[in-house]
């Protein structure tokens, strides 16, 4: 299946200049939300994996679908002051400032391996920062899983250390 054909495209949003690519068609397409699953399950083995953990707020959706596939619990990383109960923060810099993003306190036991998940891959710093987020409370990265990649912004710089897998790149 290709997935390109299943991504809109949106000129100027969400802001002139930018092209917003969408996967919300695959998420109404059973076969293509199927196919995302698999593909993922192709790369990732299930005995690298303890939790999942989406990324604010479509991350969320590819994270809760990749956990039911692979019978595991999914965890939420969220902008600050989302999450109920005692949080965990993270503040990092983005283009024109600073962004903090938090997990709930103790949500991820000491060692477990998590699997972040996200939309789409951009200038990588998001991703870079949950990343230190989960092992600042003692987690352990086993990968990223992204629907989309925008390879000439090169966020995959950031994380290279870690094993990533995209499905579609542009």
């Amino acid at each position: 299946m290709n997935l390109k054909d299943k991504i809109a495209e949106y000129p100027n949003f969400p802001k002139k200049g930018i092209l917003f690519r969408d996967f919300s068609p695959i998420l109404k397409d059973p076969s293509a939300l199927s196919f995302v699953a698999d593909e993922f399950s192709k790369y990732f083995h299930p005995k690298n994996i303890d939790l999942f953990a989406g990324v604010e707020s479509r991350g969320f959706i590819l994270a809760s679908v990749l956990a039911s596939r692979y019978s595991k619990g999914m965890i939420m990383i969220r902008k600050a002051g989302k999450l109920p109960g005692k949080t965990t923060k993270f503040s990092y810099t983005i283009e024109y400032g600073k962004d903090t993003i938090e997990i709930q306190k103790d949500i991820i036991k000491e060692k477990q391996r998590i699997l972040i998940c996200d939309d789409l891959l951009a200038t990588g710093g998001t991703a870079k920062a949950s990343a230190k987020l989960i092992e600042k409370v003692g987690g352990i990265i086993s990968g990223f899983a992204f629907l989309i990649e925008l390879t000439e912004l090169n966020g995959i710089k950031g994380i290279s250390k870690y094993d990533c897998k995209s499905l579609v790149k542009y």
